[in-house]
């Protein structure tokens, strides 16, 4: 297990005032009015990698009903989010769970520089929670791209509606807009994923 302190010191390297470079963080969504969130239907089992990060990892998988489950989208909030996406897009280099560890499906933070969709997605989170944003908003989920395979993106739920975080993009879209089909998210309620609007009821795995 890495230590904490190696993603705590990342993130604060990635995501300062200073380390925001205006050019980099030029592609942002524009501020939408509020559009319907994405609706799910029942509990869905989380993918096996994701129970073994929980293990390591058991912090970023709990969930604190204390905390709102939707972020109040303010334009601060809303630029935050933006340059978080966009700035883990340019730092993280690419690469799949197989060229880098040599197994199918890892979930981890990308300490060493590289990482697959999920990799960026978790460090996205870690940095957007240290921000203030709750992490009961901010839900892991798993999609199937326009290529036919199993992708993870991060969604921000808000009071405008469901956002996706992604690291094949650097402008965050409203769900209805990157063109994925929805599988399942982690849950808002408890540790239990749930299945979205699009169900799959099988093993996905997000290698992308």
């Amino acid at each position: 297990m890495v230590p904490a302190a190696t993603v705590v010191g990342l993130a604060i390297a990635l995501f300062t005032p200073a380390s925001i470079d205006p050019v980099q963080a030029q592609p942002q969504s524009r501020f939408v009015a509020a559009m319907p969130s994405l609706p799910s239907s029942g509990q869905a089992d989380p993918t096996p990698a994701w129970t073994v990060f929980c293990g390591q990892w058991p912090d970023e998988c709990a969930v604190d009903r204390a905390e709102p489950d939707a972020i109040v989208l303010t334009p601060q909030a809303w630029k935050t989010i933006n340059d978080v996406n966009v700035q883990v897009n340019k730092a993280v280099l690419p690469v799949t769970d197989q060229d880098h560890w040599g197994v199918v499906d890892r979930w981890d933070y990308p300490d060493d520089g590289m990482g697959d969709c999920e990799d960026f997605q978790l460090l996205k989170r870690k940095l957007l929670v240290a921000a203030g944003l709750p992490r009961r908003a901010l839900r892991m989920t798993v999609v199937i791209d326009e290529e036919g395979d199993g992708h993870a993106v991060l969604m921000a739920r808000t009071d405008h509606g469901d956002f996706i975080l992604d690291n094949k993009h650097d402008v965050v879209l409203p769900w209805q807009e990157t063109g994925y089909r929805y599988i399942k998210r982690e849950g808002s309620e408890d540790a239990q994923w749930v299945w979205l609007e699009d169900q799959l009821p099988a093993v996905v795995t997000a290698n992308r």
